[in-house]
């Protein structure tokens, strides 16, 4: 690869947006580059959604076999090897990046490990790593740096005492003793959720008067039951003060009403959301017009500098993985003229905790405040046939439509299976279907997924089960 190559399209940034634009170019047959700082997957694949849902089913796995007798089955005297757990993550995240790395190779997409910066348009240099020091000269750039963890203010990350979701991602031979969680959130949730199920005393504290801030009041309101019942203490409405990193502990202040409380844990882990990453991919030369720090964009995903486009977290939420990967596909197609569908408008969010949650479009709050005229049709777990043949009766599925026509309004899904299950409505709205025909479609029995029909048909009083 001569310092002179030229391509078509240098992509910055190898996480779920950036490869997947840089292998989507390749599929196209254009000469493309994939620069990623770390290793191919970017922080998804290797620091965020795979190596934690990894963690979460080991979690799960431990439970189940905690309950394993009422399956009829006997599992005594269980324990866990903590170090294994965590190394397991690491493998998957491992095997998942040699699997980008192979779609690279298939794709003819120059990979290159390092720090790039877009000097002036069409020119990028490498800052760091073994090429720092090459210019390339491309037609094409996409952007594609994503967000970093948000940290607290004068509370240093250490790894040890203070982490965010990164750091409490490296393997450790046990886990902490107790720890405090700032931000309850899907990272927050997950990480609550994950420690608990290894016996880590957790308190989770959210400033916002729920958990999971962006989900149904309903399902907010369950997994809260939930938790507390499986001894994870939670504190909403609540923010945090004076953090003290002391040796062996961080001592900090919850504040409730103006009511102070001190706590003490051994850890603390901070999931307060992301910020955008930037850092070093624009030389002074290059002024993008931004918005709170994040790329604006068009509808074609092109920034206000011609040939400069950008794609996932770095413009902005919803900041979520599928999305990125959908959003800089679309970005491929718009600059080398293919039709496309634009910027994202339907999409699932889903977080992974036990019970898990799924939801997309509008919460029935919003649909209030809206002052939409709508119907609401739940269906519980508890009356589901699969699920109680499971043991797997936690949640409901909730349909929010409209009152007149029928059209789905919002979809929101607790329990076992919720990510899976949530892409039926997905495809339903994209489709402009209604509930009646989510209704009127057989699903098979017995099914988890009987449960989205039976939702259906009780927006109309029409539910066979309940």
């Amino acid at each position: 690869m001569a310092e002179t190559t030229e391509y078509d399209l240098i992509v910055i940034g190898g996480g779920p947006a950036g490869y997947a634009g840089a292998i989507r170019a390749g599929q196209l047959g254009k000469k493309v580059a994939c620069i990623e700082l770390e290793r191919a997957g970017g922080t998804c694949l290797n620091w965020g959604c795979i190596p934690t849902k990894a963690l979460l089913k080991s979690a799960e796995f431990y439970r189940s076999l905690q309950k394993a007798e009422t399956f009829g089955i006997g599992a005594k005297e269980l324990s866990f090897d903590f170090a294994k757990v965590m190394d397991r993550s690491r493998g998957v995240a491992g095997q998942m990046a040699k699997g980008v790395e192979f779609l690279f190779r298939k794709n003819k997409v120059d990979y290159i490990v390092g720090r790039a910066q877009v000097t002036v348009p069409g020119m990028v240099e490498i800052t760091e790593g073994e090429q720092k020091g090459k210019f390339f000269k491309t037609k094409n750039v996409l952007l594609a740096t994503g967000c970093k963890p948000r940290g607290l203010p004068d509370v240093k990350v250490d790894g040890e005492r203070v982490m965010t979701s990164r750091e409490a991602l490296v393997p450790r031979k046990s886990p902490p003793k107790s720890i405090v969680i700032i931000g309850a959130g899907a990272i927050g949730v997950e990480f609550a959720y994950f420690f608990n199920a290894f016996g880590t005393k957790v308190t989770l504290v959210e400033m916002l008067p729920q958990l999971v801030p962006v989900e149904d009041e309903d399902v907010a309101k369950a997994l809260q039951r939930s938790f507390e019942k499986q001894g994870i203490a939670v504190h909403v409405g609540t923010k945090v003060e004076n953090v003290r990193v002391k040796k062996n502990s961080v001592e900090l202040t919850l504040a409730k009403d103006g009511n102070p409380a001190e706590i003490e844990a051994e850890s603390l882990l901070i999931a307060i959301g992301v910020v955008p990453n930037l850092e070093g991919a624009l030389s002074a030369k290059v002024k993008l017009e931004l918005e709170r720090g994040y790329v604006k964009v068009n509808d074609n995903f092109e920034s206000s500098v011609k040939g400069i486009y950008a794609a996932g977290d770095i413009i902005g939420p919803p900041w979520l993985a599928h999305v990125a990967t959908f959003e800089a596909v679309n970005a491929v197609a718009a600059m080398f003229g293919h039709a496309h569908a634009g910027r994202v408008k339907i999409f699932p969010g889903c977080t992974y905790c036990q019970p898990q949650i799924a939801s997309t479009g509008l919460t029935e709050k919003a649909a209030k405040e809206k002052k939409l005229d709508y119907k609401v049709g739940k269906f519980p777990f508890t009356a589901s046939g699969k699920a109680v043949a499971a043991g797997d009766t936690e949640g409901f599925v909730k349909v929010i439509s409209d009152a007149k026509t029928g059209e789905i309004f919002g979809v929101h899904i607790l329990g076992n299976e919720a990510p899976e299950l949530i892409a039926e409505y997905v495809l339903a709205m994209n489709m402009e279907g209604s509930v009646d025909e989510v209704h009127r479609s057989i699903h098979a029995h017995p099914t988890l997924s009987e449960a989205l029909m039976e939702a259906a048909a009780a927006t109309s009083g029409e539910a066979i089960h309940i």
